[in-house]
């Protein structure tokens, strides 16, 4: 079933802003966590979000999915690396990862252009 990215993005931007909203205590915490841990250093930033794809897939997290791959190519993650990311987290999460990875690569093509 095709799926439309970029309105799944926003949803998952507006329903973050509620929630911020609702537990900004927490969600400010959480945010610092999220910058700190994708801030570049011996990993670069792309390389981290794309870390977090690979989680996210083979978690079955789709609102992960969509939030870390239209962060990983604003870092400027290629649709080959975000291909061979997916090949680890279906390594690690069998059959149910490869239907994931087959969603976050048609998410990075809905929101990487």
């Amino acid at each position: 079933m095709p799926k439309d990215y970029k309105a799944l993005a926003a949803d998952i931007d507006s329903r973050a802003v509620a929630l911020f909203k609702a537990a900004p205590g927490p969600m400010r915490a959480f945010r610092g966590l999220m910058e700190a841990a994708t801030l570049d250093g011996a990993l670069d930033s792309a390389t981290k979000e794309l870390m977090a794809v690979a989680i996210a897939v083979a978690t079955h997290c789709d609102g992960c999915i969509v939030f870390h791959v239209r962060a990983a190519a604003k870092h400027g993650a290629t649709r080959e690396q975000l291909a061979e990311t997916i090949g680890v987290a279906v390594e690690m999460g069998g059959g149910p990862a490869a239907v994931y990875g087959a969603d976050a690569l048609a998410a990075f093509d809905q929101l990487a252009g």
